[in-house]
């Protein structure tokens, strides 16, 4: 089903370098637009580590992670500054905190994803950890964290990553980020077609085309019209 009228759905795994330049721009366009009230966005999780059974390559965040911050500089990167041993090996925890932040509103889900994707990627956090995650609750100023907390302790949200697993196993979720809008229409990496040079792990990325002005058309066309 469609999302309601002033909603777009975001799939995607928080460690994901193309996710976090999708999210970056929906954020930075939604702003421009001034749309901050008539479009929410409803994360829903893509592990790619459950997808794929393994955890996600270093090496291969580490190629991506230069091409996708020269798309959307802004949005905050660096390759990874952390110890070996610090590196996030899994995202579960910190996609279930942003289910678990809907208890409290969208808007609080979507600050949680947003401070997440900044502590791995501009700051090089292991968000595999709980206290870094409800660090990241906390500066992003929208989060009850105490509230958090207890949802994660008593895995209140846990069975959300893992019903969105499930559905995403289909055939609608193509990857990460994923977008579904409440006209019906869906579309994948918005606005950016790349491919592989050699093989990932040892290759690197190639962008064929950017075209970031598709969120202009994405959020104008999500908007609530009663809230515009």
């Amino acid at each position: 089903m469609p999302p309601p009228p002033g909603t777009v759905v975001v799939w995607s795994d928080v460690a994901c370098p193309w996710a976090h330049v999708a999210v970056a721009r929906l954020h930075r366009v939604r702003d421009e637009l001034g749309l901050v009230d008539s479009v929410r966005l409803d994360h829903r999780a893509f592990p790619l580590e459950l997808v794929n059974g393994r955890p996600t390559p270093r090496s291969t965040l580490d190629a991506e992670i230069p091409v996708a911050g020269a798309l959307e500089p802004g949005a905050g990167w660096q390759v990874w500054q952390g110890g070996d041993s610090a590196y996030p090996v899994t995202t579960l925890l910190a996609m279930e905190a942003v289910q678990a932040a809907k208890e409290q509103s969208l808007a609080a889900s979507e600050a949680l994803d947003l401070a997440l994707r900044a502590a791995l990627f501009a700051q090089s956090r292991c968000i595999s950890l709980r206290n870094v995650i409800l660090d990241a609750a906390a500066e992003s100023a929208a989060v009850d964290v105490d509230v958090l907390a207890d949802a994660l302790d008593h895995g209140r949200a846990r069975h959300r990553v893992m019903d969105d697993f499930e559905q995403a196993c289909g055939d609608t979720v193509q990857g990460s980020p994923h977008l579904f809008l409440p006209d019906g229409t869906d579309v994948h990496n918005p606005g950016i077609e790349i491919h592989w040079q050699g093989e990932k792990g040892t290759g690197f990325p190639v962008v064929d085309s950017d075209q970031p002005d598709v969120y202009v058309e994405l959020l104008r066309g999500a908007a609530d019209p009663a809230t515009r």
